[in-house]
């Protein structure tokens, strides 16, 4: 458990990991990376509380995130590894059994994930978070278009990496790049039932961004993923990329920045021009229509000057 001025959300956090009904013994890693609230207060406290269950790892100066994540995560000394940030908890008390037991019965997984529901912090709205399909199992190559697996319902063999790789440090998205990096190592796991709860709040690091940057940040990850993956699914990753910059020209179109619309529809068509994702003639369309405003765009800059 990673937190950081989660003093509104951490005691449900770690209440929730403490009401776990198993019949193995576990321990709560938390990494509290220099708070500015309480969070240091309350999670020391509970340290002190259940000193055989509980051992928290405190910061001198902030880390960050990643260096936070990476320290807390190479901590854990158990069979196996589950994450739950700060600011989520888990719903069942059955939860860690239920993919403790599912790990234990299938050898061949390295890494188990379950339903999560997505809950608006003070409002009644929320839906649920799963795989496009419900299947029991999935693959690394399922993976890769989009991450399917909530970090809170994660729970890792441990041992299969032992080192983040350098380039794992250069991105916002290490919840998908950590299930990633152990699904080389096995099939993934799945259970189809709804076991923790992911809080969408205003501090939240990711569900905050804009479309813009998170189309961005997953072109990002797609280039890293390919190499890192020698480049195996290179097709595959190339159109997730064309179709990323698709989306990103039509966001900016709406923005009216034309520019930056053009430039992206251009990219759309240079990463794979045959998309199967986005017809040819849309990809043409797209990309004329886009520099015929741009250079409109201009046309009406120079006259307003003159």
């Amino acid at each position: 458990m990673i937190t950081y001025n989660h003093e509104k959300f951490i005691v449900q956090a770690i209440e929730s990991v403490l009401m776990q009904d198993v019949d193995f013994d576990y321990e709560i890693v938390i990494g509290e990376d220099c708070s500015t609230d309480h969070t240091r207060d309350i999670v020391t406290g509970y340290e002190k509380r259940y000193p055989e269950k509980i051992r928290v790892l405190l910061s001198e100066k902030n880390l960050g995130m990643l260096r936070n994540y990476a320290r807390t995560f190479h901590s854990c000394k158990g069979q196996y590894i589950a994450v739950l940030d700060g600011d989520d908890y888990w719903s069942s008390p059955y939860k860690l059994k239920k993919q403790v037991d599912f790990l234990d019965a299938h050898p061949e997984t390295s890494v188990c994930f379950h339903k999560v529901k997505a809950q608006y912090d003070g409002s009644s709205k929320s839906f649920d978070i799963g795989p496009p399909d419900e299947e029991i199992k999935f693959l690394l190559e399922d993976l890769i278009p989009c991450n399917f697996i909530a970090n809170c319902s994660v729970m890792y063999r441990a041992g299969l990496v032992n080192t983040l790789p350098e380039w794992w440090y250069s991105v916002e998205m290490t919840d998908w790049t950590t299930h990633i990096l152990h699904a080389q190592h096995g099939d993934i796991g799945y259970i189809n039932e709804v076991l923790g709860i992911y809080r969408v709040h205003p501090n939240g690091v990711w569900s905050m961004r804009s479309d813009i940057i998170k189309l961005q940040e997953d072109i990002k990850v797609y280039d890293l993923m390919n190499a890192h993956l020698d480049h195996v699914f290179d097709k595959k990753i190339k159109i997730l990329k064309s179709h990323c910059y698709y989306m990103l020209s039509t966001l900016c179109y709406e923005n009216k920045n034309m520019k930056m619309a053009r430039d992206f529809a251009k990219k759309s068509f240079v990463t794979y021009p045959l998309n199967r994702k986005i017809s040819r003639t849309v990809q043409i369309k797209t990309l004329l229509k886009f520099n015929i405003l741009y250079y409109f765009e201009k046309l009406k800059t120079i006259a307003r000057c003159v």
